[in-house]
């Protein structure tokens, strides 16, 4: 096995992007440890096994929910106790729900800010409270997986756009502050990426169709995709990195509504 010294923390890593994410790490042979998390311990255990087939690195899976404070404490207290530290932490549970803004309930509306919000900020405050004391080197890297939607609004998604909106501006903040421990803070901002959270795209051709009208490079972006980027900030490669904003989006933040693919259609 692998005796790299990094250890990794990704939140919602069961399925998805943080599923590929976990993986990514576990190919690279950077990681002596890494920890994916869920809401279902059956489902992490999933991704944990595959990761430790692999062969380069220890992975334990630990059930938390990213919208209950204690558990958010749990999940890196967990970590630091099994590995003795914690180096990358990549902040990816989220969620969304479609429904109107009259219609949005406090409770829809706390769930997602939440999880989508005040998960990423507990965890991230816990895990930078033991990145402080890491020694030879000294490592910190977090990583918040925001959204095309900190910058474009998505009607019928009101918290889940304040959310990310909010994921942006803490992002830097951090990244801001913590500089002086040698903190890295970044965040990757995926656009249409072919998950189960936009299933719909899979069996709606009409809504494919309005959403590629949208992307310069035409296409659904895939998980790996979102990976390759985290990948990136989170190894030595971008250690001159902090308080950046990637989009993953195939140009959607360009706004091609205003180009020339919508005059071609």
């Amino acid at each position: 096995m692998n005796t790299g010294r990094k250890i990794a923390v990704v939140t919602g890593s069961s399925k998805g992007i943080g599923k590929t994410i976990a993986l990514a790490f576990a190919k690279s042979g950077e990681y002596r440890g890494i920890v994916v998390n869920s809401r279902k311990q059956a489902e992490a255990e999933q991704t944990a096994e595959e990761i430790i087939s692999l062969g380069k690195s220890d992975c334990i899976a630990i059930e938390a929910d990213m919208s209950k404070e204690n558990d958010c404490i749990k999940l890196i207290e967990e970590t630091t106790t099994h590995y003795g530290r914690i180096d990358v932490l990549v902040d990816n549970a989220g969620i969304q729900h479609e429904v109107p803004f009259e219609e949005t309930s406090k409770e829809i509306w706390q769930k997602i800010i939440d999880v989508d919000l005040t998960g990423p900020f507990v965890c991230s405050r816990e895990a930078v409270k033991h990145m402080m004391k890491n020694q030879n080197p000294k490592v910190g890297c977090i990583i918040n997986i925001s959204s095309v939607h900190q910058e474009i609004p998505k009607p019928f998604y009101v918290a889940y756009a304040a959310a990310k909106a909010g994921i942006k501006m803490m992002t830097k903040t951090m990244a801001l502050e913590l500089a002086r421990y040698n903190i890295r803070v970044n965040a990757v901002a995926p656009g249409a990426i072919e998950t189960e959270m936009n299933r719909e795209l899979k069996v709606d051709e009409a809504e494919l169709r309005n959403v590629l009208r949208r992307i310069p490079l035409e296409r659904i972006g895939t998980t790996q995709e979102v990976a390759n980027v985290v990948e990136f900030l989170a190894s030595d490669k971008g250690s001159y990195v902090t308080g950046s904003i990637y989009f993953v989006d195939g140009g959607m933040t360009l706004y091609p509504a205003f180009g020339p693919s919508l005059e071609a259609a």
